[in-house]
């Protein structure tokens, strides 16, 4: 009698239910699949360290790799190295149209300015390293009321799109950071670099 009760009860609250939610119970949409599914990238630690090694003595920039992340976007990573520089050495200004590049310092010190206004602006060539690294890019002899802040090792800077950025100084022998460049338009190709 008892199991006989409870079982009246489970069914007065399953029809409860129904009547209080009929549309999430008697028209539940289909489950939509899953996306594709990918496997990971890994960039070892090693592999960014030699990096670092490599350009200790000449700066520069090394891409590692750009992932398609299913169709959607890239996702890109390289290893820059800025070596010491003060006041007027200091490297040109640039700005990317269609990237947002997070920088995570590795090693070394420098002051990095962001924001205002381009200097002279002029359109870096679609075949310079600079675009084919970072995209549509505009580059500057300076940055006009931006902001300054000192960055060293395990600090992480996010660049949107459209925004100036230049070192004014680097007082270290050099500043090494790895960048992640978020490629919403996928106009970076996809792959592996060369080494």
């Amino acid at each position: 009698m008892r199991k006989f009760v409870l079982s009246l009860l489970a069914i007065a609250f399953g029809l409860s239910i129904t009547d209080k939610f009929p549309a999430q119970t008697q028209n539940a949409p289909a489950v939509s699949p899953h996306p594709p599914r990918s496997t990971a990238t890994d960039i070892s630690n090693s592999e960014i360290e030699a990096l670092v090694r490599k350009m200790a003595m000449e700066g520069g920039e090394e891409a590692i790799s750009v992932v398609s992340m299913n169709g959607e976007y890239n996702i890109g990573a390289a290893v820059v190295s800025r070596l010491k520089t003060t006041g007027k050495e200091a490297p040109f200004a640039i700005e990317h149209s269609q990237i947002t590049e997070i920088y995570h310092v590795i090693s070394g010190s420098g002051t990095l300015v962001t924001g205002g206004t381009l200097k002279d602006p002029t359109e870096v060539p679609p075949n310079d390293k600079t675009a084919t690294d970072a995209g549509p890019s505009t580059a500057g002899s300076n940055i006009q009321n931006g902001l300054s802040r000192k960055i060293g090792p395990g600090d992480v800077v996010i660049i949107p799109p459209n925004t100036p950025h230049r070192f004014s100084e680097v007082p270290t022998d050099k500043i090494a950071y790895l960048v992640v460049r978020v490629d919403p338009h996928k106009v970076l190709a996809a792959g592996d670099m060369p080494k």
